[in-house]
């Protein structure tokens, strides 16, 4: 079944952000020093920081946080990994997505000149070899081979358009069937499974509001709505209802070893700030959902969740603390890593933030400018490094696709 290409449009319209793009990013005096040197061996388990500030996004080497390079790019910006196995990264800018090289095979931190336009760039997802970018402002879905980013042209695309534009997600299953997002800008409802060519096979929209998604184990796929979660597995949707009437979850945190997922989980809906004290457990495997109560004084916002190597959960308290948690849920450690924070205003603000690669979690405090990285075994600090900027958000890559 062949699959609707957009390759002339896409491509025409690279070649205009490249133009555009070359008169905007500055590469730093570390990138400077890295440009047109031989690579460092790229070994596996290297990994690759890249953190956004205002102005742009800095790049630091995973093991030691020493800055690599930086790029210069405007207005907010937020990061993806890309994906793929040489540590490239999606910049989400006001203009679409940018294609940033760390440096991890390549020893040059740069903007490629790629850059997919869009009209307001949002979820960037890699998945089984595929990724799927989608524009909020158009309802399209541009997917591609994840591993053809990097090149300084964009790939070809294949194409899905939703039925309106919403603030929406998608990615391409194994078998090369899509689950897309529905909705519009003023609700969204649920989900589609279309088939290669963007034939709708079957959807569910019994999932207000729905946000975020996660691949677990046996490729089940998990989206979160305002009164609990979807799933989709073999080709079937099924909604899993929260314990209370309203009981959102719009992030999920997931493994693809494990078929327990997590999620966050609000139950005020009028609630001001973006501080949590409650997890979703999911059991994909028993399609159940339970709730999981963090101890006193720990609360989280959306940027303060992880799973590490061994499918445990990491959560970044408000109180300055990580605490591990096993997959069901009970406390197994806690350390203080940072000093006590309190909830942003606006979600784009500068917070702490939260990255697990293995057992290392890294930690952002906007406050002092810092980066930690924290070995999940002992709670010590295995590094640090004091910026040069207040960072923002921030996305490692490297170390086999993470």
């Amino acid at each position: 079944m062949s699959r609707p290409r957009s390759r002339l449009a896409i491509g025409a319209l690279g070649v205009i952000a490249a133009v555009a793009l070359a008169g905007c990013a500055t590469p730093g005096p570390a990138a400077e020093n890295t440009a047109g040197a031989a690579p460092e061996a790229h070994h596996e388990g290297d990994t690759r920081i890249a953190v956004t500030y205002d102005g742009g996004v800095l790049v630091l080497d995973g093991e030691t946080l020493d800055t690599i390079g930086q790029v210069e790019l405007g207005g907010f910006l937020r990061v993806n990994g890309a994906g793929d196995h040489d540590g490239h990264v999606f910049v989400t800018a006001e203009d679409g997505f940018h294609v940033l090289d760390s440096g991890l095979a390549s020893g040059t931190v740069e903007l490629t000149g790629e850059v997919f336009d869009a009209e307001a760039a949002g979820h960037a997802v890699p998945h089984a070899g595929r990724t799927a970018l989608f524009d909020d402002g158009t309802g399209e879905v541009r997917i591609f081979d994840t591993d053809a980013v990097g090149t300084g042209t964009l790939p070809e695309v294949d194409t899905i358009t939703s039925e309106a534009a919403h603030h929406g997600v998608a990615l391409e299953l194994a078998d090369g069937s899509i689950l897309s997002t529905i909705g519009t800008a003023e609700a969204r409802s649920g989900v589609r499974h279309l088939a290669a060519d963007g034939t709708e096979l079957t959807r569910n929209e019994q999932c207000p509001s729905v946000h975020g998604e996660g691949a677990l184990k046996g490729e089940v796929v998990m989206f979160g709505c305002d009164d609990g979660v979807l799933l989709f597995d073999g080709g079937v949707f099924t909604k899993i209802d929260a314990p209370d009437e309203f009981g959102r979850t719009g992030n999920a945190y997931v493994s693809d070893t494990s078929a327990i997922a997590f999620g966050d989980y609000k139950t005020d809906p009028d609630q001001e700030g973006y501080l949590l004290s409650q997890l979703a457990r999911i059991d994909t495997a028993t399609q159940t959902m339970s709730i999981v109560d963090l101890p006193e004084g720990v609360e989280y916002t959306w940027r303060g969740v992880g799973r590490d190597g061994h499918d445990n959960v990491v959560v970044l308290g408000a109180d300055g603390s990580l605490s591990l948690l096993d997959e069901s849920g009970e406390l197994v450690d806690a350390w203080d890593v940072i000093d006590p924070w309190e909830s942003p205003t606006e979600w784009q603000q500068p917070h702490p933030g939260l990255h697990v690669v293995g057992d290392i979690a890294y930690v952002t405090e906007p406050a002092k400018d810092r980066i930690l990285a924290v070995d999940l075994h002992t709670g010590e600090v295995s590094a640090e490094a004091t910026l040069d900027v207040v960072p923002n958000e921030f996305v490692v890559v490297g170390a086999a696709g993470h």
